[in-house]
């Protein structure tokens, strides 16, 4: 299957990405991570991406689109793949949306786990991201066993800059101006599929592999 993970920052879109990477069997592709192991590492793109990431902006089309497009190129997205964070804006959606038809492949949903910007604005500061493996938590909605450090690794747990109320606020704004409009775009293209991402997350995931399941069948 190939999939777009849509909704805005902080609707639970990383939590909801594994589930569906490990029940699908397809590898979870998120522009986010690819970013943070560049910022990480201090390499030339990750210095650039730090810039707009820090002011709660989008990365620039030319260095995002590149990197996207190189990482479905390898072996493990052959066969499927669940994007995460890309396409933001309407003109990558067209572009990758003309490349998959230039290799004869077909998207099989837009995913988009719908949360309002007023529920988004209380939730976010609540998150905190493990420092070493990259895992997220939600102070409220799900907490680690042990307060400020991980399940997995058991390292610290930190609050991430654009987190913060600040950049919260210019991320919606950006979210709202750039992203909002693509759903007006898969939804013409027949493969928009809406998810209440207000519920419990083990409803949301239900719903989510519920749908997916329906669609695999058919295809």
């Amino acid at each position: 299957m190939r999939i777009i993970l849509l909704g805005p920052p902080g609707a639970g879109k990383g939590t909801q990405a594994k589930f569906i990477s490990e029940k699908f069997a397809i590898p979870h592709i998120s522009t986010g991570d690819i970013f943070m192991r560049n910022i990480t590492e201090g390499t030339e793109l990750g210095r650039k991406a730090k810039n707009y990431i820090d002011l709660g902006l989008l990365v620039p089309d030319e260095v995002t689109i590149d990197l996207v497009m190189n990482r479905l190129e390898e072996e493990d997205a052959a066969e499927g793949y669940l994007l995460d964070g890309f396409p933001r804006t309407v003109h990558q959606g067209n572009v990758l949306c003309r490349i998959i038809d230039e290799k004869g492949q077909e998207l099989d949903a837009a995913l988009l786990i719908d949360v309002p910007s007023s529920y988004i604005r209380e939730r976010m500061p609540g998150r905190r991201i493990c420092s070493s493996c990259g895992a997220s938590y939600h102070l409220q909605f799900n907490p680690p066993l042990k307060e400020g450090l991980c399940d997995h690794c058991g390292q610290e747990l930190v609050q991430r800059r654009d987190d913060h109320v600040e950049a919260v606020d210019a991320r919606l704004k950006v979210y709202e101006e750039l992203t909002l409009p693509l759903m007006d775009f898969f939804e013409k293209k027949k493969l928009l599929v809406k998810i209440d991402g207000r519920r419990e997350i083990e409803d949301v995931t239900r719903e989510i592999v519920e749908k997916l399941s329906a669609m695999e069948k058919h295809e």
